[in-house]
């Protein structure tokens, strides 16, 4: 597959990267992350309103950009450099996706056309209390109450469950899984917040007691398209992984270049050589994993995605963590302080490595698609 960009990519990059050096600095996120809300209005209305961020794979028709997952996927690497602050994967990606792949045309155009404008911020749930993200393991069960519907079960590790006005819950019902959408202050709907290893993403476990809920996906099982949206969000996955696991290396190498020991860089010594060359060849690779699943993504074939997706997942995921690990090490006592943003990326590579599937569960699934 032709992993080449065009100059209106490369545009797009560099005006993303202008963008989030100035709008997501260290300090900033050291706010952020400590703030209940978890990232910055003026921001968010900026990256909707300036840039058409938020809206980047809405439709034109709806009021977004009309761009797709390889776009989105050159922003998300880019944010993963800067260990961006904001609710964008379950907005931009997650609840984008499941409305534009499984909702009925008059509530995807409603809702895509707020989240497109900035006014809405939106979040899917769907992990259980299994901690699985495939759609099999999902139980919770919707009945039918007259024109509506009621939802019984709990929801966890639902991401920026605290900005979200659009809940899109996936649950079953007698035709198999459908999608639901869920006022915030509807009866027997509760939020409570989960605590996190990384403190830059909120999530929360969602309860539902009885809750009405609006069925926004059509007549029969709607299974196969949150299946694309899942692909789709762990490729976009995959790209932030890639684009922290560069900021790693470039930190470990600009240390290794001018600290000093024994009169010398330590990137002289040949133990730091060859970790900062380990780290460069993993952070290559996880860069060609999440673009084959991005450009997968952009090609139209489940079946393709589904298998780019495992691979990317699973290496990039790995080798995030080792980047992260080893920017610490090469970084020595100081590495391991509060003061020093090293510990920020070990806790996204940490964290992310586990959402939607760590490693194994993904070699385990690929071997099951390849027969193996």
């Amino acid at each position: 597959m032709d992993f080449s960009f065009t100059q209106e990519h490369e545009e797009l990059r560099q005006t993303v990267r202008r963008f989030l050096e100035k709008e997501s600095t260290e300090q900033i996120v050291r706010k952020l992350m400590e703030t209940e809300s978890g990232y910055d209005r003026k921001t968010w209305q900026r990256m909707a309103s300036e840039l058409s961020l938020v809206g980047l794979a809405v439709p034109e028709q709806f009021g977004g950009a009309g761009y797709g997952p390889v776009e989105l996927a050159i922003v998300f690497e880019e944010m993963g450099r800067v260990l961006f602050c904001g609710p964008y994967l379950s907005t931009a990606v997650l609840a984008t996706g499941a409305l534009m792949h499984a909702a009925e045309a008059e509530p995807r155009a409603k809702l895509l056309g707020e989240i497109a404008a900035g006014t809405a911020i939106a979040t899917l749930a769907l992990a259980e209390a299994s901690g699985r993200w495939d759609l099999e393991s999902i139980a919770m069960r919707a009945r039918r109450d007259g024109a509506r519907w009621r939802l019984e079960g709990v929801k966890d590790y639902v991401l920026d469950w605290n900005l979200a006005g659009i809940v899109l819950v996936a649950a079953r019902a007698d035709d198999g899984l459908a999608l639901f959408l869920v006022e915030g202050g509807a009866a027997g709907f509760e939020r409570k917040p989960l605590p996190a290893l990384d403190l830059t993403r909120k999530l929360a476990r969602l309860s539902f007691a009885n809750t009405p809920a609006e069925r926004i996906s059509g007549a029969g099982d709607c299974a196969p398209a949150l299946e694309r949206v899942i692909g789709q969000a762990i490729a976009m996955l995959a790209a932030e992984q890639a684009g922290g696991a560069q900021r790693c290396l470039e930190m470990s190498v600009e240390y290794a270049k001018t600290r000093l020991q024994f009169g010398r860089p330590i990137g002289s010594f040949q133990a730091i050589k060859h970790k900062c060359a380990d780290l460069l060849v993993e952070t290559e690779f996880a860069r060609s994993a999440a673009y084959n699943a991005a450009f997968c993504a952009a090609g139209g074939d489940d079946a393709e995605l589904a298998q780019a997706a495992h691979i990317a997942k699973s290496y990039c995921s790995e080798a995030y963590f080792h980047a992260a690990a080893d920017n610490i090490q090469i970084h020595g006592g100081m590495g391991f302080t509060w003061e020093h943003p090293a510990h920020l990326y070990f806790k996204r590579a940490r964290a992310s490595s586990v959402m939607f599937g760590d490693p194994v569960a993904h070699r385990l699934k690929l071997a099951a698609a390849l027969g193996a």
